[in-house]
């Protein structure tokens, strides 16, 4: 423990390794500690996880959007599960992290690791497992938690809600690093302009998300983390 007592999160403690899968999600992380992204793949998800651990993360977090299974979470609610549903296993997320967060607020979140863009599919998995939303990185985080023995929580904000499809458009201009490459969303429109609409409707919920996690951030940084 620091002698001269608990270090304000506000200057970032750089115990606190933060995943995230897209630029935007680290941009916003960076005041609660150091952030690697994963990409938005599951495979960089768990190399990125590594890469904290390897830095010397005492506690590790997931942070950034989510796609809504519960079908009464709008964009731009906040998540804090209690646990999450692995490809084959349930991790439990840590009480201290759980408390610093504000306390859990749905029962578990799926983070298997596959991209789900279908609304169908998305109700097949909230009758299946009653997880509130989904994300990509937030399982191999787990699993990364659990093999080192490190805490881990997660905090997301719903983006795309249960009811909608996500534009093919939308994951094929996604870039390697986590970055929307913008040469390629505008030629996936020009092949198939009719995915406009549901673009915008995304760009709208993901904003109230951001919004949302910008809250969050500011929240957090005036409560005291000790790792």
């Amino acid at each position: 423990m620091n002698a001269k007592g608990p270090e304000p999160i506000g200057q970032a403690v750089p115990k606190l390794g933060i995943l995230t899968g897209l630029v935007v999600e680290a941009e916003l992380a960076r005041q609660l500690g150091f952030v690697v992204s994963g990409g938005g793949t599951t495979e960089g998800a768990r190399k990125a996880a590594l890469l904290l651990v390897k830095r010397g993360a005492r506690a590790l977090l997931s942070f950034g959007f989510a796609g809504g299974l519960d079908p009464t979470l709008r964009p731009g609610d906040v998540l804090v599960p209690r646990l999450v549903l692995g490809a084959d296993r349930e991790f439990p997320a840590d009480p201290n992290l759980l408390e610093w967060l504000g306390g859990a607020n749905v029962a578990r979140l799926l983070g298997d690791g596959n991209v789900v863009a279908d609304a169908a599919q998305k109700r097949k998995l909230w009758q299946q497992t009653g997880a509130a939303a989904i994300d990509l990185e937030s399982g191999a985080l787990a699993e990364v938690a659990a093999q080192h023995s490190l805490p881990f929580a997660v905090l997301r904000a719903v983006c795309d809600p249960a009811e909608r499809s996500l534009p093919p458009v939308a994951l094929t201009a996604l870039g390697e690093k986590g970055e929307i490459d913008i040469v390629r969303l505008i030629s996936g429109l020009f092949r198939k302009p009719s995915q406009l609409p549901a673009l915008v409707a995304l760009a709208r919920d993901a904003q109230a998300a951001r919004r949302a996690l910008i809250g969050g951030v500011r929240e957090l940084r005036l409560r005291p983390l000790i790792l």
